[in-house]
């Protein structure tokens, strides 16, 4: 009786219809996501090591997947309308003490230590939110139902394993084999969620709006970007201390280089496969929307937040006035630094290559650039190798817009045109409401 309650007073939930953009509620919700992009590359930043990145890379891949989740939901249902708002920031307290709590997620083993807990318990929530709206919304599909509980074994194992990894490691006396089992469950966590979408198959899901499904991962690949703003701003140490040139340098480099990295995967390449999501249809679009965003994505915002990790420790060395300005930078900032950016080339080449069938020569060429130019690093001063790497992806971008000028200039008259009937469209669907009804008089 409660569930009817609600919609008699807050109003049902409303189906997604095709061409729907992203809502204001969604955009409001993705702000805890910026907090644990911030809170994964703040706790991993402060003791860079081989286990730290690896279990920075573990929180991220099963913050990704009720990411993921989150979008397949979002898709069938409109989550600003109805009684949908209460659920989402029930979902949103939940994500943010899983945020909060992922520093801890990985603590000593010798305890059962509240991080880990809080960690699982919020995962359960998150998930348990989703799964039972999703019921509510496909209550009228029996097909769809019975396609969701497929995914109901992965939401119960999953959970069963990040409870595990908090109560199982204490009770293990070795605290290096401790850690290795807890590591172990979450391993075993994100291959079940990454393999379950595999095997599942796309059949039985459907993309109503591709325009709302590129938008949504669009905005968070943003997201994600800013993360590197804010890393550069921190390794500048420019806040409350007094400006110097190599400080002011190195964080007009950072804002090129992440620039020319936005530009690498939004000129052409995001607003081509956006077409190409339109354009497919029934299980080649669900599959598309699956291989290309839902997963492709993941090791695209990998790359950001390593490269992020490298720039604010690269930064921090040309700021640092203890450090002399022609050393070299020590430790793992440059190998993060080109290595991310590496990795989230490599990661939109395959992006573009699901979606559009093609690769450019030129990001081949960059990514092969960019690993020549490590050991280079390696040995220059922090200065020149930040502006090294700004050179060369600054360079991709200048190379691309003479060689891919009548593509680049194709892509937009076909997207301008888009928009332009789109706006007529809608723009002549609308003067209908200025149209007199029978029951007024006409002047």
């Amino acid at each position: 009786m409660g569930g009817f309650r609600w919609q008699e007073r807050l109003g049902p939930a409303v189906s997604i219809a095709p061409g729907a953009r992203v809502d204001r509620f969604e955009v409001f919700f993705d702000l805890v996501f910026v907090f644990s992009f911030f809170i994964i590359t703040r706790t991993t930043a402060a003791n860079i090591s081989g286990r730290q990145l690896l279990h920075a890379l573990l929180v991220l891949a099963v913050l990704w997947w009720c990411w993921v989740v989150h979008c397949v939901v979002a898709s069938r249902v409109r989550l600003g309308e109805g009684f949908v708002p209460v659920l989402m920031v029930v979902s949103m307290a939940a994500l943010f003490c899983f945020a909060l709590s992922l520093p801890q997620a990985f603590d000593d083993t010798e305890d059962v230590a509240a991080g880990p807990m809080v960690v699982a318990l919020s995962y359960v929530v998150i998930r348990g939110v989703h799964l039972l709206l999703y019921w509510h919304i496909a209550r009228e599909r029996p097909g769809e139902r019975r396609l969701l509980l497929k995914y109901s074994p992965e939401l119960t194992v999953s959970t069963l394993l990040l409870t595990a990894a908090a109560l199982i490691p204490p009770q293990v006396d070795d605290p290096g084999r401790a850690a290795l089992v807890r590591d172990g469950l979450w391993i075993s966590v994100v291959l079940l969620q990454y393999g379950m979408g595999l095997v599942a198959g796309a059949w039985g899901w459907t993309v109503t709006s591709a325009e709302h499904w590129t938008e949504r991962y669009d905005l968070i690949l943003i997201i994600a970007l800013g993360e590197s703003v804010i890393s550069v701003g921190v390794g500048s140490n420019l806040v409350g201390q007094p400006p110097t040139w190599p400080a002011v340098a190195a964080a007009v480099l950072g804002r090129f280089f992440t620039a020319s990295l936005w530009w690498a995967h939004y000129d052409v390449v995001g607003p081509a496969a956006r077409i190409a999501l339109h354009t497919a249809e029934g299980r080649a679009r669900v599959a598309m929307a699956r291989d290309a965003y839902a997963y492709l994505h993941l090791p695209m915002i990998a790359g950001i937040i390593l490269f992020a990790l490298g720039a604010e420790e690269v930064v921090g060395d040309i700021t640092d006035p203890e450090v002399p300005f022609t050393e070299s930078t020590h430790g793992p900032g440059v190998p993060l630094l080109f290595g991310g950016v590496i990795c989230y080339l490599s990661a939109n080449m395959l992006f573009q290559a699901r979606t559009l069938r093609t690769v450019y020569w030129t990001r081949v060429a960059a990514v092969l650039l960019l690993a020549a130019a490590i050991p280079v690093g390696l040995v220059l001063p922090g200065l020149a190798t930040l502006a090294l790497l700004t050179a060369i992806c600054v360079g991709l971008v200048g190379v691309e817009v003479v060689v891919k000028a009548n593509e680049r200039r194709a892509l937009r008259e076909r997207v301008f045109e888009e928009k332009t009937s789109h706006e007529a469209y809608e723009a002549a669907w609308r003067a209908r409401w200025r149209e007199p009804t029978s029951d007024e008089p006409s002047t």
